[in-house]
């Protein structure tokens, strides 16, 4: 099968090449649209991953150039206007899991660095400053703690937190019957929200939780709170969060995606100027983390991308189950 590979960087090739099940893979390091659609045609087969856009318009235009089949390397599908796909008849599989432990530590790791300062600390000592003024942090032990989306991520999150010894509060619109035997308490959203000191998104975007972070439920926030997003960037209204750091509600922000990350996220700008104001606005907070989409990257991460891609594209090329297939 003849695969288009969008938005690849070196780790990509190294990775799908290694994990290449003979495949004929050619690579493009620049996102899918509609702008470069021409670039497709003679492939059976695009692999795309979290900022390449796959629209009605662009998936006229695939059908149009004999395309039937879109592998994504990621589980997220928002970027993909399912409907039409299916109405053209071409296929949309997906990775739903690979080590979610890999971002529940990441959004962990967040935590920890906002929370405890150790990035500030590190560049303190390097410079010969060894005072602790301004580092002070506050314990996770007992701390409460809001989960959004108990997913695989979210599993591994719950896990990771009751290790740490918070008070763990759940929200999500199909509960994980394990974590409640668990003893994990489910909410509605604004129970889960209320006076919490942490709140952790880890949930999927869709039409009915787009910009569920906003000026209203922030205010449910316990003042002074943290806000960690290694979802997706749609989840939170980015100008309420930035008054809402303005006026103190929200104490700290880790964002590991962002809205607009398409025009910013896996490329080098250190040379530019950026032209996004709300990112340039979120940098200049002391208290805000971002890290660009990093969630995910980890060895075994991408091992098991790489593995259950080539997978997909087999049981596809077989006409066997296709497990991974996102449907309406």
């Amino acid at each position: 099968m003849k695969i288009a590979v969008f938005s690849t960087c070196q780790y990509d090739k190294e990775f799908l090449e290694q994990y290449n099940t003979a495949h004929e893979l050619t690579f493009f390091d620049y996102s899918l649209k509609l702008e470069n659609i021409a670039i497709t045609k003679g492939f059976d087969a695009l692999c795309l991953f979290v900022n390449d856009k796959a629209d009605a318009g662009i998936l006229s235009a695939l059908k149009e150039n004999g395309v039937g089949l879109i592998l994504l390397r990621c589980a997220g599908f928002n970027n993909v206007d399912i409907k039409k796909a299916s109405e053209l008849g071409i296929k949309i599989l997906r990775v739903p899991a690979y080590s979610p432990e890999a971002v529940a530590e990441h959004a962990m790791a967040m935590i920890l660095t906002l929370n405890r300062k150790t990035h500030k600390a590190y560049n303190r000592v390097r410079e010969g400053n060894f005072s602790l003024e301004g580092l002070m942090g506050f314990n996770l032990h007992e701390s409460k703690v809001a989960l959004i989306g108990t997913g695989n991520i979210g599993t591994a999150f719950y896990k990771i937190l009751k290790g740490f010894g918070c008070q763990i509060a759940a929200y999500d619109p199909y509960p994980n019957e394990a974590l409640i035997a668990d003893g994990l308490i489910y909410g509605t959203l604004e129970e889960t929200l209320y006076d919490a000191e942490v709140v952790s998104l880890h949930c999927p975007l869709s039409a009915e939780n787009h910009h569920m972070i906003n000026a209203s439920t922030l205010k449910l926030f316990q003042k002074g709170a943290m806000l960690i997003n290694t979802s997706r960037g749609g989840l939170i209204a980015t100008a309420d969060v930035i008054a809402a750091l303005k006026t103190g509600q929200l104490g700290y922000l880790g964002l590991d995606v962002y809205e607009q990350e398409s025009n910013l996220f896996f490329h080098d700008l250190s040379g530019d100027i950026i032209q996004d104001d709300l990112i340039s606005r979120l940098i200049s907070f002391p208290n805000v983390l971002i890290t660009s989409h990093q969630g995910f990257f980890t060895r075994e991460a991408m091992q098991q991308i790489a593995t259950i891609t080539f997978g997909n594209a087999d049981a596809f090329g077989s006409g066997g189950v296709l497990e991974n297939e996102v449907k309406l």
